[in-house]
């Protein structure tokens, strides 16, 4: 479905009968039917000022919009009702980007980070649990110079697979994710 020119479409979620998605810059969440896409409403952001990332665990949305913080919303009326600070063992990580919720956690990927990582994250403190490393990939793809870093992920929860891409990469990825022994 097209989006309104004034709009710069940004993360998205499909949540029981619905589908939300985030709007960067213009501070508004959309809230969609997912059967005939009709537009429901609109939501205005609260605390949080930009629209990036958005995931949800069935009960809850989190939020990203490119800082250290993970908004909370309620899942009836999409307000910001608290947030957690993304923390690894020595500081904020910053720049969280596309949410996605597996297995109990929220993976993300940083924006523009020194490597082109996914963070596993305790939805419950903002603790970084994991990282995976996906910088091979970049190698994998067509090289040119309007090549950028890793730039999204969703979870394909039927496969139990994470589907992998870049800003001007040539190839999606499919990759399965298991903890290293």
């Amino acid at each position: 479905k097209p989006l309104d020119a004034s709009f710069f479409g940004e993360g998205l979620t499909l949540f029981k009968d619905r589908i939300i998605q985030l709007t960067w810059k213009a501070q508004k969440g959309l809230v969609y039917d997912k059967a005939s896409l009709k537009m429901l409403k609109s939501f205005p952001y609260d605390l949080s000022k930009e629209g990036w990332g958005l995931c949800n665990d069935g009960r809850r949305l989190y939020k990203s919009d490119g800082t250290q913080n993970i908004w909370i919303l309620n899942s009836e009326n999409y307000s910001e009702e608290s947030h957690i600070q993304v923390m690894t063992n020595k500081s904020a990580l910053k720049n969280i980007n596309e949410l996605e919720w597996m297995d109990g956690k929220i993976y993300a990927n940083t924006y523009q980070f020194q490597k082109d990582v996914v963070v596993i994250i305790e939805p419950k403190t903002g603790a970084v649990e994991g990282v995976v490393d996906f910088s091979g990939l970049k190698n994998k793809v067509k090289q040119h110079s309007e090549l950028n870093v890793l730039n999204g992920i969703a979870y394909n929860k039927k496969r139990q697979t994470f589907f992998i891409t870049g800003k001007n990469w040539d190839k999606l990825f499919e990759v399965k994710i298991i903890p290293k022994s």
